[in-house]
């Protein structure tokens, strides 16, 4: 089922498709020119596809060559406001990939916080072509001892870190050394919002995270 909104830059689309966890949603933002990648992103436990960041990469990818397909889990969609288990997380991001491959491009799988962990978590076994882990969650706050950096190191696939400064989920010091490449948002929080007292504005935050992608994204081909 889809629907499209046709605006002055894109066609926007949005498609649900049922997975084994449910039915799951794509808002596809096409590439303005011919297309050389996808780049999927899902949200995190606590929020959807409105995030400032996934909003910022639908907006300036597309200009780049990349068709930017918005995720949003089953859990989401139903309306629930609590997450399930990683397992099922997995599960519905299984269900949606046949249609993110459908156009025959290389796919970069993607997210933030609980999504980008899932990205991690099946890269290799998907056949991404890249993961972006947007705002990684390193460890719970306040409990480094909790690590879930396997499963960043085991994503098997070139990789692509944007992590706040602030980020009491893991700050980029805090990040093992490993194959990925790491880009700081200066002062930013899990959100990558930062203060107004900052030497950086909200504007030069999103600024530097799209063009950290972009600049990564080209270096894929």
């Amino acid at each position: 089922m889809t629907e499209s909104d046709v605006t002055s830059e894109s066609v926007v689309s949005t498609e649900t498709i049922s997975t084994d966890a449910g039915d799951a949603r794509i808002t596809w933002h096409p590439a303005a020119g011919k297309a050389r990648l996808v780049l999927a992103v899902s949200h995190g436990a606590g929020g959807g596809i409105e995030a400032r960041d996934l909003k910022a990469l639908a907006q300036v990818l597309p200009d780049h060559g990349v068709t930017v397909a918005l995720v949003e889990q089953p859990w989401r969609v139903a309306g629930k406001k609590v997450a399930p288990a990683p397992k099922t997380l997995d599960v519905g991001w299984r269900g949606v990939w046949p249609a993110l491959t459908e156009p025959g491009l290389p796919v970069i799988s993607g997210g933030r916080s609980a999504g980008a962990r899932v990205a991690c978590r099946t890269a290799t076994e998907l056949g991404a072509r890249a993961v972006l882990a947007l705002s990684f969650p390193l460890h719970p706050p306040g409990r480094p001892e909790k690590s879930r950096a396997q499963e960043l190191l085991g994503a098997g696939v070139p990789t692509l870190v944007v992590q706040g400064g602030n980020d009491p989920f893991g700050k980029p010091e805090e990040f093992p050394d490993g194959s990925y490449e790491l880009v700081e948002v200066p002062h930013g929080d899990h959100g990558f919002a930062v203060p107004k007292r900052a030497d950086i504005t909200q504007e030069q935050a999103s600024d530097l995270i799209t063009a950290a992608v972009v600049k990564w994204t080209t270096s894929l081909r």
